[in-house]
């Protein structure tokens, strides 16, 4: 298992790091900061709630460490998060600022944070079949996707061509290991950089993290048709869930996935074969 833990603790105020450092170190999964309320550690094992009150100057020292006053950071700061150094994923609410038409703007006042910690797994996706396949993993938040997607990427790309659409930075940031034949693009939105990536890298594989949205799919669907395999993650927790769900219905229908793995809470999977 690897994970940037200095980065992690770089980015927190001391009172709170030196807590979190020996209890998290091997099992924190998310770190929970309220406004006038403790922190709230959790692991695999359950909550751990540590000494002392969350300020809101400490919370405002986190949102300024990890973006490092990045522009890019203040314009996914407005979608609702950061990627930290190391591919935390920071979670941001409070007090938005709205530009219109339901957009939001910035936020005026941070008062609550989800910080979910990144962790490498090298060698968990050794089972799942994937030359000359398109893979589908699905599985509920917190199950381990993007994880397990990470290293199925990093494998294939070891022999083939792929390239990924990292719209946070959380895939692959510094200190991941790449596959030697890997191309990262972040920042971009998933159907635009799709697209992008259709048009200039010639890829053999392309993987994405979370099919969310319809112009997600969309972009699915036209990438298939152009001949190229898709690695990606949904949120669904069972074959029957996603089947289900509307907006899974075109790629069901156009047979997108050869291959489904089904994630479990404890982090192991079933491979299933779709029939053509």
């Amino acid at each position: 298992m690897i994970c940037a833990w200095k980065q992690l603790l770089s980015v927190l105020p001391q009172e709170i790091s030196t807590q979190v450092d020996p209890l998290g170190r091997e099992e924190l999964q998310e770190l929970r900061l309220r406004v006038n309320a403790p922190p709230e550690m959790i692991t695999g094992s359950g909550s751990v709630w540590l000494r002392g009150v969350v300020r809101q100057e400490e919370v405002n020292y986190i949102v300024n460490a990890a973006s490092r006053y990045s522009p890019w950071c203040a314009a996914t700061a407005a979608q609702g998060y950061i990627t930290a150094p190391g591919g935390h994923r920071i979670g941001i609410c409070g007090d938005a600022v709205s530009c219109g038409d339901d957009r939001t703007g910035s936020f005026q006042n941070i008062r609550s944070l989800s910080i979910r910690v990144a962790r490498d797994y090298p060698g968990i996706s050794g089972k799942i079949p994937a030359v000359g396949e398109s893979v589908l993993i699905l599985g509920a938040p917190g199950w381990g996707k993007s994880t397990l997607l990470r290293d199925l990427a990093r494998n294939i790309a070891n022999e083939r061509i792929v390239c990924v659409v990292d719209e946070r930075g959380e895939l692959f940031p510094e200190g991941i290991a790449r596959g030697k034949r890997m191309d990262v693009l972040s920042g971009f939105s998933k159907s635009r950089g799709l697209e992008m990536l259709l048009r200039t890298m010639g890829p053999e594989y392309i993987a994405m993290d979370e099919i969310t949205a319809e112009e997600d799919c969309a972009s699915v669907i036209r990438a298939a048709n152009c001949g190229v395999r898709l690695i990606a993650t949904a949120h669904a927790s069972s074959m029957r869930d996603f089947e289900i769900r509307n907006l899974y219905r075109e790629l069901i229908n156009w047979n997108v996935f050869s291959v489904i793995v089904l994630l479990r809470k404890d982090k192991s999977y079933q491979i299933e074969r779709v029939k053509s």
